[in-house]
Parts: C-alpha cells; structure tokens; sequence
C-alpha cells in the first residue's frame, strides 16, 4: 500500500507499458478531445490550472480522458495527490489515506486529492466512509465512472460533487492520436507497409487509420493498444491486421451499465417507430456482445403486448415462441429466432390501448378504496351465502339475446371505460 501515498510521477512511462499508456499526455497542449470542459477557458480547465479543484466526478465512456485528465491535476497541482482503485481498494485503505491526509493539513498546511477510478464500483458502505472527510474538505474527491453517476454515486456524496461528463472521441481525435503515435514508435512503419510519411502524413488520412478509428468507438485505448498489437504482429498495417487486433473490443456494451439499458431502449423505440432495419442493428449490437438472449426474448414478448396489443394478437404467439426457441436452442442457433421475431413486431400494426388500459386499471386500485364484489356477481354455495343475497337477480347471459343491462364493477369504478376500442 505504500506506493498509494505518493504523487504520480512526471517521469516518462515504462518502455514495456503499452502504448495507451506510454502515450498519455501529460499537460493540457497535448491532450486530445473535451474541449466544452477543458478548453481555453472552460471551468474545469481554469479550477485546474488556478489548484482550486472543487471535489469533481468524471462520468465517461472507457477511454475518453478521465484517468488522462486526473494525472493532469497531479503534474498542476500544488495538493499531495492519491491515485486509488475502487476495485483493488476498499474502506481499510481509505482510513490509511484519510490518516495520512489528516496528519499533512495538519504539519504541511497541504490538501490531499483522491483520485478513485471506478468509483461506481464501491459499494454504498464504502462511499460512505469518503462522505464526511469530502464534506470537510479534508479530502478533495475525482471519481472516473463509466456508469451514470445518478445511479452508482450515493446521492449526499454525489451532491458535494460537480459531475463533468466526458464525450467518446471522434474519429478524426482518433486519427490524430494515431499519426502522433506512429511519429514516436520505435520501430519505423515503413517495414509493416506504409512510409511514416505516409501515416503521419498532416495533409491525408490513410484509409487503414480510418478504419482503426470508426472501428475503435471512440475509445483512445482500444485505439492505440490495437495499433501496438497490429505493428507488433510483423505483418502489414492493413484493414486486416487492425480488424484481428480490435477483434471484438469495439462493442461498446456493458451487460450491468447504463449501455445495456440505452441499447435496449433504442430496440425498443424502433421497433415501436417500425423500422425494420434499424431493429435487426440494435438487436445485433445486443447478441454479438454476449448478451443473454432469454433478456431479449423476455423483452420483445412484452413489446408484442404493450405495443402491438390487439392491433395484432398474433404477435404474442410470435414472441412466446421466439422465446421457447431461445429456451431450448440458446445461441448462437436462435439469433435468427429473435431476428424473425424483430422483423415481425417492427412491420406489426401499432396499438397502445391495452398497455393504456391496464395502466388505467391500476392507477384505480392504487388510489381507490379496494371495494368488495357486488352481491349479484359472487356464487353462494352455501345456504347462508345464498340468504345473505349472494348471487341475487344476476343475470345469466346466455338467457337473453343482445346485450344484458347488469354492472361488473364495484360503485366506486362503475362508470370507468377502461377499453377504449377494438385496437
């Protein structure tokens, strides 16, 4: 735990670390991407620069600039600064930190910044624990999370934070990422295909760092580690060398995050917008990453109800079965199941009557008083249910042609329409 006490270091990385890391910048000139909160100007970049830090959270995708932007604070600032892992690290290594931090206010007149990566990734216990020494201001708090703080950051801690949320970056930041770390590689380039000229070439972009870029989603590490990977392998930097390096790490997709639930989501507003295309794209994007395909099945039945309904009652038969499909085949047999299952809803008629109506139904028996059945609609099987007037003057339905004058409902209720149409 020593090492945790001390301030990163200026000195440049370990030749052996890989290139995400070798090629981290260190001050704002070099750094690439946010600039609507690290520009010339802007309020994170000045409260840096001025060593007035307010306690922050950086909420961003994976290598967008977090961990980047905290060793940024580490080279400017005048504070003693504390690298911590939430996922190594938990609350017995926060009280030497906080003991550390306590005696230096107290000897050096210094603060103490805590850097806590993943800090989604403690528990509320643990978060907790950093509450009053952050509201003290003993502890001026940087928390990188990937996931959305409202959901992962206890609200009292979360309140004593200024949340800045990162962007992924573009393609075109990629690229310039890319050309600057092919200029400082060891080996030349020119032996894997292309002149370094070519590469780093200010007037044109090869289309094989395009390529690397689209493919990386934004994310600087995948980026530039896949480039190592792909210089690395002796062979040529080609479309295929970067696509065998990448392999399946462009899928931004977090089974537990906030990605899981906006994938989703978009599924679900496609299908209801019924298209076809952009349905079969986003369940994809779910399948291919390694999501449980029962979640999607159990999904899509309840589209065919909530959205489809009545228009098209055939549409939960089509679900139900896509589901069992899933059941017994599991992947990567049943893709097509819920391929077919996808295109069906999307093309289905829309209705939203039956969701509106059983929403209705239930407003009702949460704010109304739970009346008992009418008289007239309850059995008496017994003498003195039947005395009690248990099933008196109701009327048999199939006695009578056309329909029947005689309320289901409880008074409270009597005059609702629940059902507003056959769709």
């Amino acid at each position: 735990m020593a090492d945790i006490f001390a301030s990163i270091p200026e000195e440049p990385q370990d030749e052996h670390a890989p290139l995400a890391e070798r090629m981290r910048p260190r001050t704002f000139a070099d750094f690439v991407g946010q600039q609507k909160i690290v520009g010339e100007g802007a309020l994170l970049r000045k409260a840096i620069e001025s060593g007035e830090l307010p306690s922050i959270i950086l909420w961003g995708p994976p290598g967008s600039g977090k961990t980047t932007l905290a060793r940024i604070v580490a080279t400017k600032t005048k504070a003693f600064f504390v690298p911590f892992s939430a996922v190594t690290s938990g609350v017995k290594e926060l009280r030497e930190v906080i003991s550390h931090a306590e005696k230096r206010r107290k000897f050096e007149r210094s603060r103490t910044i805590l850097f806590v990566d993943e800090i989604h990734r403690w528990n509320k216990s643990q978060q907790d624990a950093l509450l009053p020494h952050v509201e003290s201001g003993l502890i001026t708090l940087i928390g990188a999370t990937t996931e959305n703080p409202s959901f992962e950051i206890n609200s009292a801690l979360l309140s004593r934070c200024r949340v800045f949320v990162l962007e992924s970056l573009s393609d075109d930041e990629i690229v310039t990422l890319l050309k600057r770390a092919i200029a400082v590689l060891p080996s030349s380039p020119a032996r894997h295909g292309h002149p370094a000229r070519e590469l780093t070439d200010e007037t044109s972009v090869p289309p094989v760092l395009e390529y690397l870029a689209a493919m990386s989603s934004g994310d600087a590490r995948v980026a530039l580690n896949a480039l190592e990977l792909a210089l690395k392998s002796g062979g040529a930097l080609t479309r295929e060398s970067v696509s065998e390096a990448l392999q399946r790490t462009h899928l931004l997709y977090d089974r537990a995050g906030e990605e899981h639930y906006n994938i989703i989501s978009a599924l679900h507003k496609s299908l209801r917008g019924s298209d076809p295309d952009a349905s079969l794209y986003w369940l994809g994007r779910m399948l291919e990453a390694g999501e449980e395909p029962l979640y999607v099945a159990r999904r899509l039945v309840r589209f065919a109800s909530e959205d489809v309904g009545m228009a098209d009652p055939w549409a939960l038969n089509q679900a139900v079965s896509a589901f069992e499909a899933c059941h017994y085949i599991g992947m990567p047999e049943c893709e097509l199941a819920l391929a077919q299952l996808v295109v069906y809803l999307a093309l289905a008629p829309k209705s939203n009557k039956l969701y509106t109506a059983y929403a209705a139904v239930k407003k009702d028996i949460r704010e109304l008083p739970a009346e008992g059945v009418p008289l007239h609609l309850r059995n008496a099987p017994t003498k003195l249910m039947k005395n009690l007037g248990y099933g008196k003057d109701y009327k048999y339905n199939p006695d009578y042609d056309g329909p029947v004058d005689q309320t289901y409902l409880p008074d409270s209720v009597k005059d609702r329409k629940y059902w507003t149409g056959e769709t």
